[in-house]
């Protein structure tokens, strides 16, 4: 196999969280966090950071070899106080240089999951699976998903890496991350048959850490994923992680989803944090490892209910590091939502409120809450629109947490541009609700 390569060490919730919006530079979006060769960049969790306009969000990456880093006030929601100083976030992107030298709410239709019979993407999506008594029958569910994921071998001007992707139509159009394909000069595909394809890329967002590329010529029988309402995802549920760890194609491992809404952040590849990527993910203790970074999460019904990109690892003494039950994946619902855009014209848009936040707390009612203080509101934004007011803590978007800046920001991405939405804030001791159409991120 050839040897695997990523230049770039995003990082997830740097120390001192950056000021920002909703919205930023958008940005180089890797995965992972951490990267090939298992060079990582080590994480701190919680701390303020100082304010900084949305367009210029900054991040101050840690060395590995920080030194722990206090944990953060506690929080409404999802949050990473509660998580080691030492963990680092590595690429879910496969080396092939040799095995060991590799990094990389609540609806439900039916009570008992089954099998889902019919592969495809559609606009409304079904809800997850739900969860019962009975354990999933995995062989079945493996069955049925391996024909619609496939493995991907990039090469680029440092060498070659492997990830994987979720075949989305017959016409050979497949979701990954964006840095699996980044900076790709050849793409070659591997579907579950063993067969290989040449294939191209349709469009990128590094903002989201999306990708979709195109199978140059598709065979007949392609066998598109189903994608489930990730919404409807809860915390216990049962799933199964599908992909290439290390290589190892058509690999299968199961587990829960842990948490729900985790605010995940990587640095980019300036390391400046103008091009942080945010994610509102999905957390699950399925094995996840490098190769496995834009394959399939899915329920018991063999639904996807997520795109696999990255995990959170304790390295040893030599740097290295492996999966230790904390993978993340980007909801299948925001997944979705920008393959269909990068399909239509290869870019893509993102929803935006139109304010720069930092991390704050405030007090009622004898209660500390933890939130994205508005530190500053952008003129003819939506933000403007509305009756938010600097000084606003904002501490949950609907129902979903928010328990600092970067969670709005993952929170928000993850919206329809012109969707209305109620913000849940802390003002002068007092909780109100504030409603807000959402626009369009400026480029």
């Amino acid at each position: 196999m050839d040897p695997m390569t990523d230049e770039r060490t995003p990082q997830e919730n740097p120390l001192g969280t950056p000021g920002h919006g909703e919205s930023d530079a958008g940005g180089s979006g890797y995965d992972g966090w951490g990267y090939d060769g298992w060079d990582y960049a080590s994480s701190g969790y919680g701390g303020s950071g100082p304010a900084v306009p949305e367009a210029e969000t900054t991040s101050a990456p840690l060395s590995p070899t920080a030194p722990p880093v206090a944990p953060a006030p506690a929080r409404r929601g999802p949050g990473w106080g509660g998580v080691g100083a030492l963990v680092v976030l590595g690429m879910v992107l496969s080396s092939g240089a040799t095995l060991g030298g590799v990094v990389v709410y609540d609806q439900f239709l039916d009570p008992t999951p089954e099998v889902s019979s019919q592969p495809g993407t559609t606009v409304d999506a079904r809800p997850a699976a739900a969860i019962t008594g009975e354990a999933p029958n995995w062989a079945a569910v493996a069955e049925q998903v391996s024909p619609s994921t496939v493995a991907i071998k990039v090469a680029t001007d440092a060498g070659t890496s492997q990830g994987t992707g979720v075949i989305l139509d017959e016409q050979g159009s497949i979701l990954t991350n964006n840095h699996v394909v980044a900076g790709a000069r050849k793409l070659e595909v591997t579907t579950s048959d063993g067969l290989g394809y040449s294939a191209s890329v349709v469009g990128a967002d590094p903002t989201t850490d999306l990708a979709v590329i195109r199978l140059d010529s598709p065979p007949d029988g392609l066998q598109p994923a189903t994608f489930a309402d990730s919404s409807t995802v809860e915390v216990g549920q049962p799933v199964m992680a599908l992909g290439t760890p290390l290589g190892l194609e058509n690999t299968v491992t199961t587990g829960i989803i842990s948490a729900l809404d985790r605010p995940v952040t990587a640095a980019g590849e300036e390391g400046d944090g103008s091009t942080a990527t945010y994610t509102s993910a999905l957390q699950t203790d399925a094995a996840i490892n490098p190769g496995n970074s834009g394959g399939p999460l899915v329920d018991a019904a063999g639904q996807v209910i997520g795109i696999n990109s990255a995990i959170a690892a304790i390295p040893n003494a030599s740097g290295q590091a492996g999966s230790i039950g904390l993978g993340f994946a980007i909801p299948a619902s925001t997944a979705t939502m920008i393959a269909a855009q990068l399909q239509e014209d290869g870019t893509a848009d993102h929803a935006f409120v139109g304010v720069t936040s930092t991390d704050g707390t405030a007090s009622g009612d004898q209660v500390t809450y933890s939130g994205a203080e508005v530190v500053s509101i952008e003129p003819g934004s939506p933000a403007a629109d509305s009756a938010l007011r600097k000084g606003d803590l904002i501490i949950a978007v609907d129902s979903t947490p928010v328990g600092g800046a970067a969670a709005l920001t993952g929170v928000v991405r993850g919206l329809q541009i012109d969707s209305t939405h109620s913000l849940e804030v802390v003002r002068e001791g007092s909780v109100q609700s504030i409603e807000i159409t959402l626009g369009v991120r400026p480029s």
